[in-house]
């Protein structure tokens, strides 16, 4: 049996503008929604695949504040059967701070008697850039981690971690327990059914209060890249403008002589 537990964060939509708060400290995302990030879509899709095939179950958990049980939700739809939500602001939360919040609840569950062989998390926080989590979380632990992969599964005690390397595609054996971040595109996230909505509505979701207080990201700022420049040629006007769409469609090669 493999349970396996999936940390996942509240953050902005993506597929909109990104805009900064005044501070330059996070992404506004009053104006956008909210979602998980693709990543962890990712490992959520993956911690239901895994405790599938070992007979186990996967626990959701989130650091965030009261808004943050839809993420939650959202995991328990598509096949975590179980949820913990501490409860906290998290702008006030650092990569370390949020590595020791989940290593606190590790610890309070192992002892009492809820063990995980497996944590899961997104590579990187989609709002933030902190690539830092799952190695501060594994030291934190004392457990072994592998970082920036897309396939995950667990047999015999052993975790094979899989993923495009700089010389070509890697697997990494580790045994359990262990701490693996994940990136997109290794599986396919399910889509939540209407049962499966229904059925996450009913679950009890575990709520705690941070087990320390946080030092803060330490952040300076965050800046968005400049935007890229375009360049925007007048051809004509009506009819005498004919002849020089067909030249940039030759040149373009949409059309041949």
């Amino acid at each position: 049996m493999t349970n396996v537990l999936v940390c996942v964060k509240r953050v902005p939509d993506a597929s909109s503008e990104v805009v900064l708060t005044a501070d330059g400290q996070s992404v506004d995302g009053r104006f956008a929604g909210f979602t998980m990030s693709t990543h962890e879509e990712c490992a959520v899709e993956l911690a239901a695949l895994v405790t599938a095939a070992g007979g186990g179950e996967a626990t959701a958990l989130t650091l965030g504040d009261a808004e943050a049980v839809e993420q939650l939700r959202a995991a328990l739809a598509v096949g975590c059967t179980a949820a913990t939500h501490v409860v906290a602001d998290p702008q006030r939360f650092g990569p370390a701070d949020v590595a020791r919040e989940i290593a606190a609840v590790v610890r309070d569950h192992e002892a009492a008697g809820r063990s995980y062989d497996l944590i899961l998390l997104g590579n990187d926080a989609a709002d933030s850039g902190d690539f830092q989590v799952g190695i501060r979380l594994a030291y934190e632990l004392g457990r072994p981690v592998v970082n920036g992969v897309t396939h995950v599964s667990v047999a015999d005690g052993v975790v094979t971690a899989s993923g495009a390397g700089t010389d070509g595609y890697e697997t990494y054996r580790v045994p359990v327990p262990a701490v693996v971040t994940i990136l997109e595109g290794g599986v396919e996230p399910r889509y939540p059914t209407v049962p499966g909505r229904m059925k996450a509505k009913k679950v009890a979701i575990e709520e705690r209060t941070p087990a320390g207080e946080p030092t803060g990201p330490n952040r300076v700022k965050l800046a968005l890249p400049p935007p890229v420049p375009s360049n925007v040629q007048i051809l004509g006007k009506g009819a005498d403008a004919a002849p020089a769409v067909v030249d940039v469609l030759e040149e373009l090669g949409v059309l041949s002589r």
